[in-house]
């Protein structure tokens, strides 16, 4: 009898535990190595661009190093990885559940009628019972809720009234329940599903915006560290010319050529110029330091203590990018990943006003059961002293011995105040993520004007630096002639100077400029993300 039983629960094991076990396999499609790790990794392909004992990076370079090592990049993409794992939440209600319950109760009690069977009223009254349960239950996207159980009871007694003593009864048994009002059908079972899966789509986009900042931040950083070398480059050729006139004076001076009162002035111009180069100093490795942090390369030791060798030259082409406004809006209109985030919150918003307009109705629930049963036993006696036998097993799975039963169930609630608060929320989370989407559109069309607008003043002051820079030179060499000649003075050759290292750093700076206004603008069109589509699916995955 305990085989039999048995042999049903490996029935159930084979037909239930086993798909579930399968199912469950897909947790590791969402829990990455990276994700079950409890540690970091260290900055990834960094050594590639170590050349001549420095960190040799183009433009492109730096870019790509930022989504692979950034923390804050890193961090925005747990945000992605928490809303998988609520899609996968969002799936436990269909989990199927397999319970057993396999249990043993003995007694012993005096009698207290005949109907016990025990013959005597000195003789105690004993019976064991073990009961075998196996159920598997599921719910179904539509609603309907399936229950297939099997139980077993084997029960032994001292009683001359049973016909099998021990005898066996077990049941199979089917159920459905379908909700035809409130929680019925697909719809309102999907909605859970459906609002996991905008909320990943929203925070994916989401992401990918803020990645289309870090790409600025990036760019706008690498060129920070070329400024502020040309810069310190600028600082120390003007501190060059400024010692080169000091040691003329100074030997003018020894020869008598030059009033001893003359001489402090050019001593004075090398002691500010100085001053200039040791702050330039200071600002490049400052700049340097921010874009380490950006890149990683602060992660590492070995990489910090690296020299940046930076490849890109500021100097723009022959021709200078021409943007139009309203065209660069339309492409901002379609790219830029803000919008598809906005849609993705007014998509989930809509799903949550169907689905609290669902709980406002009454529920109705439809209950379907059929049931097998089985009585069996070893051995017994009939009423003429035959013996008896009969296989439960064989009654229940004979279908001979059925059970049915219908049910109706209905509620009504009298107010419902939890299901019209949850509309009333839905309905305001709608109209504050509508603003939400006219206020992006309207950021959007700014971010891109002013982008076009800094791109076009840009583009003069690079002329505009260019013509400075040429005059500058032409007067430097004019009043150093003159000097030479000796109808100038030193004033204005060191005055010269100065407007010339001006004038050097003010061309640099607008080249700068220039380059990071055109970042700008692809910023805000989002055409910045597309160079780094194949970097980004791999941190959205």
């Amino acid at each position: 009898m305990r085989q039999s039983v048995m042999g049903v629960a490996i029935c159930f094991l084979l037909v239930f535990v086993f798909p579930l076990c399968a199912q469950n396999e897909g947790y590791r499609d969402y829990a990455t190595p990276q994700i079950r790790s409890g540690k970091l990794e260290r900055p990834q392909h960094l050594r590639s661009y170590v050349i001549e004992g420095k960190l040799r990076l183009s433009l492109r370079d730096a870019v790509v190093l930022t989504l692979e090592n950034n923390s804050e990049v890193r961090v925005r993409e747990t945000q992605v990885e928490s809303s998988k794992f609520s899609l996968l939440g969002a799936h436990g209600p269909f989990d199927p559940v397999l319970s057993s319950v396999d249990n043993i109760n003995s007694t012993t009690s005096p009698p207290y009628t005949f109907l016990q069977g025990t013959g005597s009223s000195n003789v105690n009254f004993k019976s064991t019972t073990k009961s075998i349960q196996f159920n598997y239950s599921q719910m179904f996207e539509s609603g309907t809720t399936f229950l297939g159980g099997f139980n077993t009871f084997i029960n032994s007694s001292n009683s001359s009234f049973f016909l099998f003593n021990p005898y066996t009864a077990s049941t199979l048994n089917f159920q459905l329940t379908q909700p035809l009002l409130r929680n019925g059908w697909f719809a309102a079972n999907r909605a859970p599903l459906v609002i996991a899966r905008r909320n990943l789509q929203q925070s994916r986009a989401a992401f990918v915006a803020e990645v289309n900042n870090n790409i600025l931040q990036a760019v706008n950083q690498y060129w920070a560290v070329v400024q502020a070398r040309g810069n310190l480059e600028v600082a120390q050729e003007s501190m060059a010319a400024a010692e080169s006139t000091y040691k003329r004076d100074k030997r003018a001076l020894e020869l008598g050529a030059l009033p001893p009162l003359d001489i402090y002035r050019s001593e004075s111009q090398v002691a500010s110029r100085r001053v200039l180069v040791i702050q330039s100093e200071y600002a490049l490795r400052q700049a340097e330091d921010a874009l380490r942090l950006t890149i990683g390369a602060d992660q590492d030791p070995y990489f910090q203590a690296l020299d940046l060798d930076l490849t890109e030259r500021p100097e723009p082409g022959d021709e200078l990018r021409a943007i139009d406004a309203a065209s660069a809006l339309q492409t901002a209109l379609t790219k830029r990943p803000e919008f598809e985030a906005a849609q993705a919150a007014l998509a989930r918003d809509e799903t949550q006003i169907r689905l609290a307009r669902n709980h406002l109705l009454p529920q109705l629930d439809l209950l379907a059961l059929y049931a097998s049963n089985g009585v069996g036993g070893r051995t017994g006696i009939d009423t003429i002293g035959q013996p008896l036998s009969s296989s439960w097993l064989n009654q229940m799975f004979g279908f001979g011995y059925p059970t049915y039963e219908a049910q109706l169930t209905l509620s009504l609630p009298l107010k419902n105040r939890a299901a019209k608060a949850e509309m009333g929320s839905a309905l305001v989370s709608r109209r504050s993520d509508l603003y939400n989407q006219r206020y992006i559109r309207e950021q959007v069309t700014l971010d891109v004007t002013n982008a076009v607008h800094q791109l076009e003043q840009a583009k003069l002051s690079v002329a505009a630096g260019k013509e400075a820079l040429d005059l500058a030179q032409k007067t430097m060499a004019a009043e150093q002639r003159k000097y030479e000649l000796g109808s100038g003075t030193i004033f204005f050759v060191l005055e010269a100077q100065t407007e010339l290292a001006s004038a050097q750093q003010s061309l640099l700076q607008s080249e700068v400029g220039y380059q990071m206004a055109l970042a700008s603008v692809d910023h805000a069109t989002g055409e910045l993300l597309e160079p780094y589509h194949v970097q980004i699916a791999e941190l959205t995955h």
